[in-house]
């Protein structure tokens, strides 16, 4: 069955263009260049190209540029772009030219085409021309960097925040819940003095609560739009006062606030900002990666690990071991942490091309960037809800190790030494006997100042064991 054509032109000359298409010339010589990988852009990137060129279209109103007619339906348009239901007409790989347009001109002719046939022209006639019109005081080089900026910190804000300040919430309530379990700490893997399984928890709260900060800190900068700097930084063809109300026109829309860059040059040729949001981004995974590390190690077992807590039991764990269940849900967010990993190598290294006036890996940044924060969101989510919230402590299991653990003896070294105190440690270690019971085998001390050095939940807090606290609690 023969597909039906439309015939399209652009600078170069005729195209042929799905007759069903929205997109026009450029559009399609962009299918036939980049047929590469089939990786589109995400809906978050959509949504915030129709939101810049709704926006570009009514500071142009504004100003005078654009009729009140083209205006409105660019502007109508736009939103159709803005909501979705133009999505498969956005049909370009990310790998593409790395100043990304490709994709713009696809946006410009989706929309230009849209337009033309609402005010009753034919598709590809141009009524309303993508250049001329969609594309009015605008360039794709700052088009495309400003959709990014805006995709990401819409992304980071209404998504991802509230995924971690729900992870975060979480975390604390358990350090609350579980403040009076007592148990070995490990350092270097290895028995340690005690802790509190609370205090574990309230670490791993606060770990959440910087990294909440630190993304939070790299949106701001996000906020920064190079909007205006049109081809290469200098503004040609862009009025005087564009950019302020076509940045006021985003930050209404999306609910965030948006400025115009500082210095354009830095904002166009650089992707500075870009790099450090990714760099936020990498250490918040670093941080998911200890946790969920940690909590699968704590519940490993259950009878040859360490089982000091329980996480819920989601799935069967094996296809061959009959009631074997793992700690799937730390496992899945490792794999999103090694995945955000990997694209902070990608931002990085697209970061350091930024060639004279401009970046040429724009595309797989923004990809990159918005998965990253898709995945995070979904990882802080899932493992909220499907182990988290439902983990419980094995408080038999934490007091069996930690009577057992040599490090206690720690607590001793005011009222023994350093010396005799590892005696001590050393015969509990190798007789399987507890600091106490080695202590007063050993002669060293009486019950009474056992009791007193040996209050294990003392040596949770600041302070030297048997004379009293020194410091603040914790």
């Amino acid at each position: 069955m023969t597909e039906s054509y439309r015939i399209e032109k652009d600078s170069l000359g005729e195209m042929q263009v799905p007759a069903d298409a929205l997109y026009g010339a450029q559009t399609q010589r962009a299918v036939l260049n980049f047929p590469i990988s089939g990786i589109r852009f995400s809906r978050p990137f959509i949504k915030a190209l129709g939101i810049v060129k709704q926006a570009a279209a009514q500071a142009n109103r504004d100003m005078g540029l654009l009729d009140q007619e083209k205006a409105a339906v660019i502007i109508e348009s736009a939103q159709q772009v803005i909501d979705g239901g133009l999505d498969d007409q956005f049909v370009l790989d990310i790998f593409q030219t790395g100043s990304g347009t490709s994709t713009n001109m696809n946006a410009n002719e989706v929309i230009a085409n849209l337009c033309t046939e609402k005010m009753s022209g034919d598709r590809g006639s141009k009524l309303i021309h993508p250049n001329d019109h969609v594309n009015m005081s605008q360039s794709s080089n700052d088009v495309i960097p400003t959709a990014m900026h805006v995709a990401a910190r819409v992304s980071i804000e209404h998504e991802l925040v509230p995924a971690l300040s729900a992870l975060h919430d979480a975390l604390q309530a358990k350090a609350t819940e579980f403040d009076d379990v007592l148990k070995s700490g490990r350092t270097h893997l290895m028995d340690a003095t005690p802790v509190r399984l609370g205090q574990e928890f309230a670490g791993y709260a606060t770990q959440v609560r910087k990294g909440i900060q630190r993304v939070q800190a790299a949106s701001n900068e996000l906020a920064e739009l190079p909007l205006g700097g049109t081809a290469t930084g200098t503004g040609i063809n862009c009025p005087l006062g564009f950019p302020e109300k076509a940045i006021a026109y985003i930050s209404a829309t999306t609910g965030l606030s948006f400025h115009e860059a500082e210095n354009h040059f830095e904002a166009q040729a650089a992707k500075d900002a870009y790099v450090n949001a990714a760099g936020a981004l990498n250490t918040l995974a670093v941080s998911l990666m200890k946790i969920v590390n940690d909590l699968r190690h704590l519940s490993s077992g259950p009878t040859s690990g360490l089982a000091e807590i329980r996480l819920p039991a989601i799935q069967p764990g094996s296809s061959i071991m009959p009631g074997k269940v793992n700690p799937v849900m730390s496992e899945a967010v490792m794999m999103v942490c090694a995945r955000v990993m990997g694209n902070h190598t990608t931002i990085t290294i697209s970061g350091t091309h930024g060639n004279f006036e401009l970046n040429v890996m724009m595309p797989v940044m923004a990809h990159a960037m918005l998965e990253s924060i898709s995945i995070l969101t979904g990882a802080c989510n899932a493992f909220r809800i499907n182990c988290l919230e439902g983990i419980e402590a094995d408080r038999e299991r934490c007091r069996e190790l930690l009577e057992l653990n040599p490090s206690i003896a720690t607590a001793l070294n005011s009222a023994i030494g350093y010396d005799q105190a590892a005696k001590v440690a050393k015969k509990s270690a190798s007789e399987r006997k507890s600091v106490r019971e080695a202590a007063k085998e050993m002669g060293l001390l009486s019950d009474e100042q056992l009791d007193e050095y040996l209050n294990v939940r003392d040596m949770t807090e600041p302070g030297i064991p048997g004379s009293g606290p020194v410091g603040g609690g914790g």
